[in-house]
């Protein structure tokens, strides 16, 4: 279990310590899919659910999301963002929605990057919830990871 490194020797969580850690840029790319009929989906993209400007919402939670990682995921640091970008766009199932997260840091932001794609999906879900209950979220993943000493990972 030691090699594990939220774990210490004796098998006990606790918070890895980054300080040794050298200074890299990190970028992290999320995205995650929401399934809801063609009808709901027109209604997202075309302004016409009765919540208001339900895209703005969506964006707005990914960010704010990103931001809250370290308060919502036991044993993620707080980190210094220095950008998050949230898109939304139609999809075959109905929407795809990314995340884009960069800091300058020693420690990743791919926590931040699945967060802000489920928070902004949990938001999206809140503003269609009126005209269409069986929304799905699905498929949160990690596209890609760039920075720190693993280098480049891609799905």
């Amino acid at each position: 279990m030691s090699d594990l490194p939220h774990l210490t020797g004796d098998g006990d969580v606790h918070m890895v310590d980054v300080g040794p850690k050298e200074i890299t840029d990190r970028v992290a790319v999320a995205d995650c899919l929401v399934a809801m009929s063609p009808e709901t989906a027109a209604l997202l993209f075309g302004g016409g659910l009765p919540k208001g400007d339900a895209l703005a919402s969506v964006r707005l939670a990914g960010i704010m999301g990103a931001k809250q990682t370290p308060t919502l995921i036991p044993l993620c640091h707080p980190i210094p963002l220095s950008g998050v970008e949230v898109a939304v766009e139609p999809a075959d199932v109905g929407a795809r929605i990314t995340a884009t997260v960069r800091t300058a840091g020693r420690t990743g932001v791919e926590m931040e990057a699945m967060t802000a794609v489920s928070v902004a999906a949990l938001a999206m879900y809140d503003m269609v919830k009126g005209v269409e209950r069986g929304v799905e979220i699905r498929a949160v993943r990690l596209l890609s990871k760039e920075g720190g000493r693993s280098g480049t990972w891609t799905r």
